[in-house]
């Protein structure tokens, strides 16, 4: 059970009702990372734009950002996420075993160079908090530095989502535990 359940409509404020309008008409219903933010009316618009952005508007194809979503997912376990872009990033194009041996936390076989770059790349940032010198210059050359910004602001935003999650254990309505309990 969530540590924080959504706001009840009479609970907002007139902020709130009009940003919890916003995100139902472009999502659904209020849910995930946004039933904490959206106790700060400012800071669930500002994240609901960078989301939006990070999703629908970079410079990355669809492929690759699904991807980067699901690396940030795996490594800070966030099921609900997995849940949700596992299926957009098969609709978009990764292959399923690329997908499988992330789940599982085995180094997949890329035959996608581009695939492989993205993956060092997140993983270097995510387990060192920084990237190699090495590894920052093959990926410019791969990606050139607008995409590259993106590629940092998709992991960014997606770890917010991450802690956000995890803080308050909010896990999908189904309960699925999609990752093995000793990885």
């Amino acid at each position: 059970m969530a540590r924080l359940e959504p706001l009840k409509i009479d609970e907002m404020s007139e902020d709130q009702k009009i940003i919890a309008d916003e995100i139902i008409e472009s999502r659904g219903k209020v849910a995930g990372p946004f039933i904490p933010w959206l106790r700060n009316a400012e800071l669930a618009d500002s994240n609901k734009k960078l989301g939006a952005f990070c999703r629908f508007n970079t410079s990355l194809s669809p492929r690759l950002s699904e991807f980067i979503i699901l690396i940030v997912a795996r490594k800070w376990n966030i099921h609900l996420e997995w849940q949700v872009h596992r299926p957009l990033a098969i609709e978009a194009g990764m292959s399923t075993d690329v997908i499988e041996a992330l789940r599982v936390k085995v180094v997949p076989l890329f035959v996608n160079k581009d695939e492989e770059i993205i993956y060092q790349f997140c993983c270097e940032l995510l387990e060192n908090k920084r990237v190699s010198d090495e590894l920052y210059d093959t990926a410019l050359r791969e990606f050139g530095s607008p995409k590259l910004v993106d590629i940092v602001a998709i992991v960014g935003y997606y770890c917010n989502v991450a802690m956000t999650l995890n803080a308050f254990e909010i896990f999908p309505e189904n309960g699925d535990d999609v990752f093995s309990q000793d990885n």
